[in-house]
């Protein structure tokens, strides 16, 4: 098959030539030149495939549960194989951590209001042997010992390694070896198995985020690697981010250029548009008052000659 033959999928149905995406593929590699992110290619039955390292943003605003269960053992997680879990989770995505920590610091650990949450579930495995219920917000000394015993934090991480419950930092990262031919549905899976996150893959999407504020979905027949390409290898121009698929929205580009401005900026835009909308309705109420005048005038002349007849 002739070089202009070979294509990489954009999705189920679009398609890139292989000239256009190894032109892209070149300028990506030299800007990744002597990192462990840079691409490589091979061709499967005609088709050209990039594999490689993809960044994966967090951008959750709920607690994920990681599994108590090991999916390939069927043995029940100890305090310390979950504590592992939470911890190489924790490494992973502060390889690049955001620019202000919002959580404790290392070691810190959580007071009562975090233990108090309601929104704390236990995981499936867990709660099926045992009731859940809101604790009360007076504590013993021995129960104040006890939350500091299950709830902490890891680099501005909480994780509870009794319920199982872990919330990653907001825009810290994480990394998947992913290649071209796997989907967005396929990346989410890859990464909640690679943390052990007992949360099903339809509860979360991926989105393309540019420093504009504009946000694009990257739908489930779509390839993140070959978006990523796409968008170019910086990432401080646009990050792909995984956020809950309930909570997440679409903002287009003409709407994304009027989210930085303050309050008072975008009120005085609204009163210029109300007043251009108001001139518009203006305009076009005197043009047809003008046409049906006109007609009127006309069918007047017409009634008059047809009585002279």
């Amino acid at each position: 098959m002739g070089e202009s033959q070979t294509y990489v999928k954009l999705s189920e149905e679009k398609l890139i030539s292989k000239s256009d995406i190894l032109s892209l593929l070149r300028t990506y590699n030299c800007y990744h030149e002597g990192k462990n992110f840079q691409l490589r290619t091979r061709e499967e039955d005609g088709q050209l495939v990039l594999e490689g390292l993809l960044n994966i943003y967090w951008g959750l605003q709920r607690p994920i549960r990681l599994q108590m269960y090991d999916d390939n053992e069927r043995f029940r997680l100890n305090r310390n194989d979950r504590l592992t879990v939470a911890k190489q989770l924790s490494v992973e995505s502060n390889n690049n951590p955001p620019g202000k920590e919002t959580g404790p610091t290392s070691g810190d650990m959580g007071g009562e209001e975090e233990e108090d949450s309601p929104q704390l579930l236990r995981t499936r495995s867990d709660a099926s042997f045992m009731r859940v219920q809101r604790r009360s917000k007076s504590h013993t000394a021995r129960d104040l010992q006890r939350l500091r015993t299950h709830r902490f934090s890891i680099n501005g991480h909480f994780y509870n390694h009794k319920t199982s419950v872990f919330t990653p930092a907001y825009g810290s990262v994480t990394n998947v070896r992913v290649n071209s031919s796997m989907t967005t549905v396929q990346v989410l899976c890859l990464l909640l198995h690679k943390f052990r996150v007992e949360n099903n893959s339809e509860e979360f999407v991926l989105y393309m985020v540019h420093e504009s504020g504009e946000r694009i979905r990257l739908r489930d027949a779509e390839y993140p690697l070959v978006a990523r390409v796409l968008y170019g290898p910086c990432e401080k121009i646009a990050k792909i981010f995984i956020m809950e698929a309930d909570l997440g929205e679409e903002v287009t580009y003409d709407v994304a250029q009027y989210i930085k401005f303050e309050i008072p900026v975008l009120d005085s835009f609204l009163e210029k548009l109300k007043e251009e909308e108001e001139r518009e309705i203006t305009k076009l109420t005197k043009k047809y008052s003008a046409l049906k005048s006109m007609i009127l005038h006309q069918l007047e002349g017409k009634g008059h000659a047809n009585d002279r007849v």
